[in-house]
C-alpha cells in the first residue's frame, strides 16, 4: 500500500496494552532470570501477535505497539549521546497519581549514532503487505526540548549549553540524521508524539516552564523552530505527522486547555502535513482554533477516549465529527482515540478486549461517515 492516504480515515496512536506474557519477560530480564536475547525473542513474538491482530481489525497501518520500550517518549532519548536517566524518587505529577517514570537529563552534549528504534521499525516493516503501511512514532523534538529545560533539568543543561538556541541546533541534527535511517529502512509513515503544546495551552503554563508570559512566547516559538528544523530537508515522500496530547498515564492526564493560545504557531506554521488531536473531553476545548490550519492539512480527531473502558455513543460522535467540519472540510478530518493505550508499560485502565472494541467503534463510525 503507498502511503498518499496517511492519516487514514480510521486510524491509532500507535502504543497498545503490553499483552502478559510480554509483562512477564520483561519481569523477569529485570529480575536477571532470562538474557536480553530471551527478552527479545518474547518482544518478537508480542508484536507479530499484536500486527495480525491489527491486520484483522481491518485498519491499514500497523505498529509495534511500543511493545519495546518502557515509556513512549523516554526511551527515544536514552539512546543519544548525552542523555542520563536514574529512577526518579518523586515522579511526575498527574491527576490521580504521579507518573513513576526516570528522571532524564543532559550528561553532555547530544549526537546519535544509529539509533535502535530504525531496528525496532525494520522488524514492523518486514510485516507490512499490500493493504498495511507500517507507522513509526517518536517523541517529537519539541518534548526532548522541553524535557530539557524545565526547571528540574535547567542547571544540568546549562552546564553544556550556554544558550536553548544551541541546544535546539543539536537536537535537530540529531533527528535529521534518524529520520534519514528510518527512510533508508522504509518509513514513509513518521509520527512525532508531541505533549509539549498541551502544556502550552494549561492554565498553569507559565509556572510549569518556570518563567512568565513573555518567556512562555518565546518557548513557544522555540519548540516550533526545533519542530520545524528537524525535519527540514525530509523526503517528500515520507509522510510526517504529529499527535498532540495532555498527558497519558495509567489513565491520568497532565495538563488542560483548549488549543486557541497555541493554534496559529502549531496549525498555521508547523511542517507537518496533518495533526493527531485530542478531543475527547472538555479539556481540548472547542474545534474553533482548527480554523488557523494551514494549506492542505489534516486532522485526525481524537473523539474516542483511550482512558475509560466504556464504548462512546456513536450518533454523538457523528454529531462531533459534523461540528468539526465547520472548520475543516469533512474530507481532511478522519478518526481515531485520542491517545495511544499505554504510553507507558502500565498501560491505561482497561482490558485487551475493552481497547480492541474502541477500535472497532472507530472503524465503525469512520465508514459511516465516509463511506
Amino acid at each position: 500500500m503507498t502511503n498518499t492516504h496517511i492519516p487514514f480515515r480510521y486510524d491509532y496512536v500507535g502504543s497498545f496494552l503490553r499483552p502478559e506474557s510480554l509483562r512477564k519477560a520483561r519481569a523477569d530480564y529485570e529480575a536477571g532470570r532470562i538474557s536480553r536475547s530471551d527478552l527479545t525473542a518474547a518482544e518478537d513474538a508480542a508484536i507479530r501477535d499484536l500486527v495480525s491482530k491489527q491486520k484483522k481489525a481491518g485498519y491499514p497501518v500497523i505498529t509495534d505497539g511500543e511493545f519495546r520500550r518502557a515509556t513512549w517518549h523516554l526511551d527515544f532519548m536514552w539512546a543519544f549521546d548525552g542523555v542520563g536517566h536514574s529512577p526518579t524518587k518523586k515522579g511526575l505529577p498527574f491527576h490521580g497519581e504521579d507518573a513513576m517514570i526516570d528522571d532524564t537529563y543532559l550528561t553532555g552534549k547530544i549526537s546519535v549514532g544509529h539509533h535502535p528504534f530504525v531496528d525496532h521499525f525494520k522488524f514492523v516493516k518486514a510485516l507490512e503487505d499490500e493493504h498495511t503501511v507500517a507507522k513509526q512514532t517518536i517523541p517529537a523534538p519539541a518534548q526532548f526540548l522541553e524535557q530539557m529545560i524545565m526547571p528540574m533539568n535547567q542547571e544540568s543543561t546549562r552546564r553544556f549549553y550556554s544558550t536553548t538556541e544551541e541546544l535546539i541546533r543539536d537536537i535537530a541534527a540529531g533527528y535529521q540524521k534518524v529520520i534519514r535511517e528510518l527512510y533508508g529502512a522504509g518509513c514513509r509513515n513518521l509520527q512525532l508524539d508531541d505533549c509539549s503544546w498541551g502544556v502550552c495551552v494549561d492554565p498553569n503554563a507559565a509556572l510549569y516552564f518556570g518563567t512568565d508570559e513573555k518567556g512562555l512566547e518565546e518557548i513557544q516559538r522555540q519548540l516550533l523552530l526545533v519542530n520545524n528544523l528537524a525535519v527540514e530537508g525530509a523526503p517528500s515522500d515520507l509522510t510526517i505527522t504529529t499527535h498532540i496530547c495532555r498527558g497519558n498515564f495509567h489513565s491520568a492526564w497532565a495538563c488542560q486547555g483548549g488549543y486557541d493560545r497555541v493554534a496559529s504557531l502549531l496549525f498555521g506554521q508547523e511542517q507537518v502535513s496533518a495533526y493527531y488531536l485530542e478531543f475527547d473531553d472538555e479539556r481540548s476545548g472547542g474545534f474553533e482554533p482548527l480554523k488557523e490550519l494551514t494549506g492542505d492539512k489534516k486532522v485526525v480527531l481524537g473523539l474516542i477516549t483511550s482512558k475509560r473502558p466504556e464504548l462512546e455513543d456513536k450518533a454523538s460522535v457523528i454529531a462531533r465529527i459534523r461540528e468539526a467540519a465547520a472548520y475543516v472540510p469533512l474530507d481532511r478530518l478522519c478518526l481515531s482515540p485520542q491517545c495511544g493505550f499505554a504510553s507507558c508499560e502500565c498501560g491505561n485502565k482497561l482490558t485487551e478486549e475493552e481497547q480492541w472494541a474502541k477500535l472497532a467503534l472507530v472503524k465503525e463510525i469512520a465508514e459511516e461517515v465516509w463511506g
